[in-house]
């Protein structure tokens, strides 16, 4: 079983981001979720088989359920003038055509439980993205209410969060209420499908853009374990850490070994790329109820 890390389409414009290559057919775009991984904001040399596939199938389920536009068209490349010579197989599975928007430049984060960055951020100074939370949370446990983090969008390194303030003084204040509107609206719907489930959905982030008409629309992957953290429910527990669908296995190995994540880091041993798989496809076929077809 072989990673895709990389897609090629002939003489069609193409913008490389961590896991996904995006073609500019002119109105429209094609979004290629590949099988790379990345952790510590670096881009890993080992692929997880069927990892593109996996996310573009769930953010596939989720566009069908939830009650917001979004941008995706069709999930068949061959809708598009492909140039002859392209190799259509690599993109089978994995592909998302898609209407071109003006891309929103902040990270629509909604947070549901304080863990990861919002716990360190609580823990120095009781606020998250300029949300003052009650006192005495504990990790991992759940907010009165689910809360709107955002931060900017960079594409190298670092996203820094922001307050709701600095959104409107970014976007204005029409804009950054129907951001936070979308957004805490989607989370809950999801949240509250995902716990049917036996999964808790913690906190996710989202995209948005705006097409010619001024509408915005939800855009990029939604709801997967690349961009959200789900947690198992029967294994929930306040005051540590959780157990997550995600790429937990491969940031815990890096941990174990001599990488100083100031040089390129190593090749992933094949159980810890297979662990990873697993648990993606776990997600994937708890959260949709269909076994994943490859």
């Amino acid at each position: 079983m072989s990673a895709v890390l990389e897609t090629s389409i002939p003489g069609i414009p193409k913008r490389q981001g961590k896991v996904r290559d995006v073609y500019d057919f002119g109105d429209t775009l094609l979004i290629v979720a590949t099988d790379r991984i990345s952790a510590f904001d670096w881009i890993l040399p080992t692929g997880i088989p069927d990892k593109g596939r996996i996310l573009t199938q769930l953010s596939l389920f989720w566009f069908d359920r939830i009650n917001c536009a979004h941008h995706l068209i069709s999930t068949d490349p061959t809708d598009l003038a492909l140039p002859a010579g392209t190799e259509i197989e690599p993109l089978l599975g994995r592909s998302m055509v898609v209407k071109k928007t003006k891309v929103l430049p902040v990270e629509c984060i909604v947070r549901g439980y304080v863990s990861g960055s919002g716990w360190v951020d609580y823990q120095e100074t009781g606020i998250v993205s300029g949300v003052q939370l009650p006192p005495g949370l504990q990790e991992s446990e759940q907010l009165p209410e689910p809360i709107f983090t955002p931060s900017t969008k960079a594409d190298e390194g670092h996203d820094m969060p922001i307050s709701f303030e600095q959104v409107c003084e970014l976007l204005g204040e029409e804009t950054s209420n129907t951001l936070r509107e979308k957004s805490l609206a989607i989370y809950s719907e999801a949240a509250k499908y995902a716990r049917s489930k036996g999964i808790i959905l913690a906190d996710t982030k989202f995209e948005f853009g705006v097409l010619d008409s001024g509408e915005i629309i939800l855009i990029d992957e939604v709801l997967t374990p690349d961009s959200s953290r789900f947690w198992p429910e029967n294994d929930y527990e306040i005051g540590r850490s959780q157990l997550s669908f995600d790429k937990q296995y491969v940031r815990e190995w890096l941990l174990t070994t001599t990488w100083d994540r100031n040089s390129p880091p190593p090749e992933l041993p094949e159980d810890i790329a297979q662990n990873t798989r697993a648990k993606y496809l776990e997600a994937y076929e708890i959260l949709s109820g269909k076994k994943f077809v490859g």
